[in-house]
């Protein structure tokens, strides 16, 4: 197990509102967690000794800093294990772009590591964890796509019915705390009922991303992007991100679009799946 390359796969956005601020600082949202069968890759090696080290991971990061290296000590904290472990991440998921990179590594050495370490500290403890590192952790540490509220962390799974998604990154990094601070953001949208947007392809034109404004006016590359995207399917923003995406019915559809797509962006096409990846490959592996 521990010589295996872990998924962390990335997730959309299919619409977010934000409903509220509240009292902690946070924001109340409403959103639709959409997994991918794409993402970043971990290696998780145990060790006898409780140093904690990555090996390999983003530069522009310092490992104390990494969710990786951070969800890995709390979970050697928390349960008071003298075990230690190297990690090595093979690193996909653009920072910044809104696709949950950073929490799906996360979510991935917490479920790993409880494992390897035999911790066994069950889905309902590890979720509170992965909520310290992060409001987006908890979604991929049950590993549903699911409709989420209050930061994110309130999840009901939900049965998607199967997309394709384009996804392109303008290259550029957008900071969520910089997006939520915005005294500009749209804070009091509506409350929706899950039953609006499921279990029905979600409209993308019947929704919306409270944040992509924001995004758009502040990040010219994003805006140039989604105008490009907006002119050939319904665009969307991902997240508080810079990725946007599209849907489609069909693999070959999104290709089309993909193959049109600016040289000084990048893209790739993955389909929605309704059970994470890292699901199937710890089943695979027990």
């Amino acid at each position: 197990m521990s010589e295996r390359w872990w998924p962390a796969p990335a997730k959309l956005n299919l619409f977010l509102h934000v409903t509220g601020r509240r009292a902690d600082g946070f924001h109340d949202l409403q959103t639709i967690f959409q997994l991918l069968d794409w993402g970043d890759e971990l290696k998780v090696t145990p060790t006898g000794d409780p140093a904690i080290e990555r090996l390999s991971g983003p530069i522009s990061i310092e490992p104390d800093q990494d969710l990786c290296v951070r969800a890995a000590r709390l979970l050697q904290r928390v349960t008071g294990t003298r075990l230690g472990a190297r990690i090595e991440l093979r690193k996909r998921i653009p920072l910044g772009g809104g696709l949950g990179g950073g929490s799906s590594d996360a979510a991935t050495v917490l479920k790993v590591l409880d494992r390897l370490w035999a911790t066994n500290l069950g889905i309902e403890r590890l979720c509170a964890l992965g909520l310290e590192l992060g409001s987006d952790v908890p979604v991929f540490v049950r590993g549903t796509s699911a409709f989420a509220s209050g930061r994110g962390e309130i999840l009901t799974p939900l049965e998607l019915p199967e997309r394709w998604y384009l996804i392109i990154h303008p290259g550029v990094a957008v900071a969520t705390a910089g997006i939520f601070q915005a005294p500009e953001l749209t804070r009091n949208s509506p409350v929706i009922t899950i039953r609006a947007v499921s279990p029905a392809p979600i409209q993308l034109d019947e929704t919306r991303n409270d944040c992509e404004p924001l995004v758009r006016a502040r990040f010219p590359a994003v805006a140039a992007a989604l105008q490009w995207l907006e002119s050939r399917a319904v665009a969307r923003l991902s997240g508080t991100g810079s990725c946007i995406f599209a849907s489609f019915a069909r693999a070959a559809d999104a290709e089309r679009v993909a193959a049109q797509v600016p040289d000084e962006w990048t893209s790739f096409v993955a389909r929605g799946v309704n059970r994470s990846p890292l699901e199937a490959a710890l089943t695979a592996w027990c």
